[in-house]
């Protein structure tokens, strides 16, 4: 069986961290894997408790906070394995997991990154993720599959091709990074993992979803919480995805729709639920993309 890398990042998040970890160990006995966490800027330095949970870590720090992308991608840049699995360190996964998505990968060469069935930890009867939809380029809108079930085991058998897959779990081959890159760091917080499977499909390889294993993730069921920092990536990834992602056409008739109707929505929502804090950002994550480039990198964030 070939090398597993798994990479995880953590920021601020020690005790979630050590659960991560304990459940790798416990899952992954005989399975060879190496496992690379990433420190992204957290005010602490836990590596010594996170070497206890497994001695066997890969440790990295970054003094700063470098984004769900950038954080990943410091791992890997170390990582040795065939396979790079991408896990959230709010997760805990389920024994046949690397078995299986590396089979369905052996088993089928145009898979380009995979991702399993996702379950809510606090609700594990409930999916959070089965697949996505494709996008609609005009709106950048999709739609998650599963999404809220009751997981009566509808999906287990599934394998299928599928819109994206989610940034919670992801498996790709480290050799095919040559022709897809690594993730886009500028977008720092949401859409990147979209935006990278958009860079797997256009060097040809399919983006994939399996039920036959899952994770449990220990993101809320009631996950949506306004925040400025929320709002203004939410805001502005949207339409850097767009300008990165479709020509110029398609990205001048989202624009039209989205500084016309979607963004005035929004403002609109927020003023009735009396969050007259957050119009502001709505105003920045457009304006961004108005003075700023497509590839321009992330600068940092401040409220």
């Amino acid at each position: 069986m070939k090398l597993t890398s798994i990479i995880s990042v953590n920021f601020n998040q020690p005790e979630v961290t050590l659960a991560f970890l304990r459940s790798v160990k416990n899952n992954t006995i005989g399975i060879p894997v190496e496992l690379i966490l990433v420190d992204n800027g957290s005010r602490e330095d836990h590596e010594a408790a996170f070497l206890a949970a497994y001695p066997d870590l890969k440790y990295l720090r970054s003094e700063q906070n470098l984004g769900f992308a950038g954080g990943n991608n410091i791992g890997i840049n170390i990582a040795t394995g065939d396979y790079l699995l991408l896990l959230n360190n709010d997760t805990e996964i389920s024994p046949n997991l690397i078995s299986v998505l590396t089979e369905t990968m052996d088993h089928n060469p145009e898979i380009g990154i995979i991702s399993p069935l996702i379950l809510y930890y606090d609700q594990p009867d409930t999916i959070q993720y089965a697949g996505f939809t494709e996008m609609n380029y005009l709106t950048a809108r999709n739609k998650g599959i599963g999404n809220m079930e009751h997981n009566r085991g509808q999906y287990d058998q599934d394998s299928r091709e599928t819109g994206y897959c989610h940034g919670a779990a992801m498996m790709c081959r480290s050799a095919e990074l040559d022709k897809t890159g690594l993730m886009a760091e500028n977008y720092f917080l949401y859409y990147e993992e979209l935006d990278w499977c958009e860079q797997f499909k256009r060097a040809g390889k399919k983006i994939w979803f399996t039920g036959r294993t899952k994770i449990y993730h220990k993101e809320s069921m009631s996950v949506g919480k306004e925040s400025s920092i929320k709002t203004y990536f939410m805001t502005r990834n949207r339409m850097l995805f767009i300008r990165r992602n479709t020509g110029w056409l398609n990205t001048f008739l989202f624009s039209c729709f989205y500084i016309g109707i979607a963004c005035p929505k929004q403002i609109f929502i927020y003023l009735r639920k009396g969050r007259t804090d957050l119009v502001k950002w709505v105003f920045k994550g457009v304006l961004w993309n108005f003075s700023q480039s497509k590839t321009s990198k992330y600068l940092g964030f401040k409220i």
